[in-house]
């Protein structure tokens, strides 16, 4: 079952890095709750949908140094990975964008239903992130 699991989360990356917002979405239950780095929880495709096609107008970012693990059932999982970012339109409440240039350390969290992802929590250091771009 892990090894199911970290093939979804794999496959999840990869979508991402290649901006196949299609596929990303597919990989995620209809009822998928997101833990928003230092924000709010938000529940349902649609909402996810929305914030990443926010979160793809304003900056450009690539996953790298990925490792991913797997709980034993399968039914929860983890990445630690490295962003490498561009910040192309200011986003609201953040420092103004000029495409700076960022490389953040990150990790997300998930629980998975159904060989679906079901919860994605992301964590990254926000300070470190405005320090980088200048604010």
């Amino acid at each position: 079952m892990n090894q199911e699991s970290i093939k979804l989360i794999q496959n999840y990356y990869a979508a991402f890095n290649a901006g196949d917002m299609d596929t990303f979405l597919s990989l995620l239950t209809d009822d998928v709750i997101h833990d928003i780095n230092q924000g709010k929880r938000e529940i349902g495709k649609d909402a996810f949908k929305q914030f990443m096609a926010c979160m793809n107008h304003n900056y450009k970012e690539q996953l790298v140094d990925m490792v991913i693990m797997a709980s034993e059932d399968g039914k929860r999982a983890a990445a630690e990975f490295v962003v490498l970012g561009e910040y192309l339109q200011t986003d609201e409440g953040l420092p103004a964008a000029n495409g700076q240039k960022y490389r953040l350390p990150a990790g997300a969290f998930f629980d998975i239903r159904d060989n679906k992802v079901a919860r994605i929590t992301n964590y990254y250091n926000l300070n470190d992130w405005i320090a980088q771009v200048g604010g």
